[in-house]
């Protein structure tokens, strides 16, 4: 169970400010607070921060939300994560001295933007820096789930394998493949370009509009949502949450698609209706699927998709190492003190 506390003031301080309590008024702390453990660089980012006063919740779980509430009343400056929603409640119970949300993703689904722009609040978030480490998940996932590892695996360790055979445990290669990618932005076109070397012989893609000064470095083509479904061997879906794209992938989507092709969602859970994916999967309307991202998150153990062998499941770790999720921590923390400062913030959603 966690608990809130307090960073340490950096050492020297506590004195500094009694000796300058001596000829000038104390200045006031600005609260901070913070709803989990964060990496160390962004973490000491704030611990060196004098004009703050930072609590957060110690722990790696998220904080319950009555004790979100309680704690984020009064603060001037909240760093959250994506699996923190802030809501015109939460905001409600913050007060008037908000000043500063700012989130440690690229996403902002969980943030209720109207009501915090209503409020003049600024925000910050943390694209670019997760760009790269998400695009190698994205390949990993979907070469893990073409050449069905998981299932080669489990039959080493079960005793399935006994000899070479000529079909047994046959996926589906890269080379000459249509690829499609739903969301061009800076992901989905970091994907195409690890893709390309694989020998991917086109690349489609659909979003809100063509982008072919994007486009251009992969020669790929702005297709409908139907003809991508309908063309591609491989889709991996990249695009952000919104109204447009939730539930896109749907019954209709599936049966467009190939019964070879291979499915990756590494966006966001509700842009895929799972029913209509574990149909697709379990009645051999499409080959497999790789997903990083679900709903609910975490996914019940006894969810019908993690009953599939070719269903492969991640818990949503596109940008889950040391480096990125430091430099996100690094980032999170300098938007935060820069908006409570009435500086610029090194990225700022604009509202």
């Amino acid at each position: 169970m966690g608990k809130c506390t307090s960073i340490p003031l950096p050492s020297g301080g506590p004195s500094l400010r009694r000796a300058a309590a001596t000829w000038m008024k104390p200045v006031r702390l600005m609260k901070v607070f913070v709803t989990r453990r964060i990496p160390p660089e962004g973490w000491a980012a704030l611990a060196r921060a004098e004009d703050c006063e930072v609590e957060h919740w110690d722990s790696d779980e998220p904080i319950p939300e009555k004790e979100l509430e309680r704690s984020v009343a009064g603060a001037h400056g909240l760093l959250c994560l994506l699996t923190d929603r802030v809501d015109k409640k939460l905001l409600d119970a913050a007060g008037a001295n908000l000043k500063v949300i700012s989130t440690m993703s690229v996403g902002v689904d969980h943030l209720a933007l109207d009501e915090i722009k209503r409020r003049g609040i600024r925000v910050g978030y943390t694209p670019d820096v997760l760009t790269d480490a998400t695009a190698e998940l994205a390949v990993s996932l979907l070469l893990t789930t073409c050449r069905r590892l998981p299932e080669a695996t489990e039959e080493v360790r079960s005793g399935g394998w006994t000899s070479w055979k000529p079909l047994w445990m046959c996926g589906y290669g890269l080379s000459q493949s249509t690829v499609g990618i739903i969301g061009l932005g800076r992901i989905g076109q970091a994907i195409a370009r690890r893709l390309k070397p694989f020998g991917v012989q086109k690349f489609l893609y659909t979003g809100r509009q063509p982008r072919p000064q994007e486009a251009a470095e992969f020669q790929a083509e702005f297709v409908s949502t139907p003809k991508l479904a309908a063309d591609s061997d491989f889709i991996i879906v990249a695009c952000s949450l919104t109204p447009a794209t939730k539930g896109l992938c749907n019954k209709d989507f599936f049966q467009q698609m190939k019964k070879t092709a291979v499915f990756v969602n590494i966006s966001r859970g509700d842009v895929v209706n799972q029913d209509d994916l574990y149909q697709a999967l379990a009645g051999g309307q499409i080959a497999a699927a790789g997903l990083d991202v679900t709903t609910p998150e975490p996914l019940p153990t006894n969810h019908p998709l993690l009953t599939l062998k070719n269903c492969v499941i991640l818990p949503h770790i596109g940008s889950a190492t040391y480096g990125t999720r430091n430099t996100m921590s690094l980032l999170a923390a300098n938007n935060l003190l820069a908006g409570l400062r009435g500086e610029p913030m090194p990225s700022e959603l604009k509202l």
